[in-house]
């Protein structure tokens, strides 16, 4: 049985439901109306501002089926609302607080998760809707995925970003060769190993995804790792937590100046939090690590002490999937969560990757509207 009686005189809902009784403020039930005074039906934008609001909201009669709860507020405004829909917009629940908590459908991962790297082939992602989902879903919940299946060419990438988004371009262009280079701009462009790092954390805001797609590899080592940050994030928080608090709490600077026109800064912190404590992201590049400003001199030699612990956590091989890409394979990253790096390689043969950047706002709306197809 679904039931709706008011509190407070009028200015708290509740209603009963078989898992419970849920609580709505009636100035929330005010703002966030749905009839057609308040939103626009077609495309679901309010019509309203705060300052339609009136001083008091107050409820005068509310009355629940099983699938519609209808009020009238004591300024005479009738509404009603789905039952389902109060049900997934509750905010009568106990919220996490602890700081560093994963976001909704993220799951951690070390090592092990190289017996079950999540892969699609780009043919199945471009026909099937169900195996897009999949694999976009999979990226949500793990930061990464492999994809098979693409034709070994210059710019086959821009068809993986095609399945959810668009190509972010920078001053390194819409796409980026990554191989061997002589006086190359960024060392990615030499066969030196590089050590798990997110990448561009001098732009505020970074690029939230990348894309490393493979069109030649018969070099000699040059495996590609990805490492989980909020798993590091959390051993850290473990191990040590004054020195999270530390991470987290002052900004880090970074910057890039290696070609002419061009200098980036930015301050933010290694390891950002949203207000509720959420883990949001990670910046993570010794290669581009400013100088530190907003540290207090007496907690410095700590704050370095919780970097370098994290750089310890970060470089643990039990931390790492590792894999060597082949020509038509390439990898994206959600470069907000997942460090990458690679192994060095010799000049005998040939590597040759092309990555582009994209943002995740793209691929979670393309998710979420193939999640409610029936």
């Amino acid at each position: 049985m679904t039931d709706a009686t008011l509190q407070d005189q009028g200015q708290v809902l509740a209603l009963s439901l078989p898992q419970g009784v849920l609580r709505f403020h009636a100035v929330w039930l005010r703002h966030n109306a749905l009839d057609p005074s308040n939103r626009d039906q077609n495309n679901g934008q309010r019509l309203t501002t705060l300052a339609d609001l009136p001083d008091t909201c107050k409820l005068a009669t509310a009355e629940a089926s099983d699938t519609t709860v209808s009020m009238t507020f004591t300024d005479g405004k009738s509404t009603a609302f789905p039952v389902e829909w109060l049900a997934a917009n509750a905010y009568d629940r106990v919220l996490k607080t602890d700081k560093g908590h994963l976001p909704e459908h993220a799951e951690t991962w070390d090592a092990s998760l190289m017996e079950r790297v999540p892969t699609g082939h780009l043919p199945d992602l471009q026909s099937s809707n169900r195996a897009k989902r999949d694999w976009l879903a999979a990226i949500r919940r793990y930061g990464f995925a492999k994809v098979s299946g693409m034709p070994p060419k210059p710019g086959a990438l821009f068809d993986i970003v095609a399945l959810f988004g668009f190509v972010r371009e920078t001053n390194y262009g819409r796409h980026f060769e990554v191989r061997t280079e002589v006086n190359p701009t960024n060392l990615a462009f030499t066969g030196l190993g590089l050590q798990a790092h997110t990448d561009n954390p001098y732009r505020d805001p970074v690029p939230t995804l990348q894309v490393l797609a493979c069109l030649e590899n018969s070099a000699e080592g040059g495996d590609n790792m990805v490492v989980d940050g909020f798993a590091a994030v959390q051993r850290l928080r473990q191990d040590n937590p004054d020195g999270f608090a530390l991470l987290h709490s002052h900004s880090a600077r970074f910057e890039y100046a290696g070609e002419a026109g061009v200098k980036l800064t930015s301050r933010r912190p290694v390891i950002e939090l949203t207000p509720e404590g959420t883990l949001n992201s990670i910046r993570f590049n010794a290669r581009s690590a400013a100088p530190p400003l907003d540290v207090p001199f007496d907690k410095m030699t700590d704050y370095y002490t919780a970097l370098r612990q994290l750089s310890d956590i970060i470089d643990d091989p039990a931390s790492e999937v590792r894999f060597k890409l082949v020509p038509g394979e390439a990898f994206i990253v959600d470069n907000t969560r997942v460090l990458h790096a690679r192994k060095g390689y010799s000049g005998a043969g040939n590597r040759w990757l092309q990555g582009c950047y994209a943002d995740k706002d793209g691929l979670l709306s393309t998710l979420a509207a193939l999640e409610i197809e029936p």
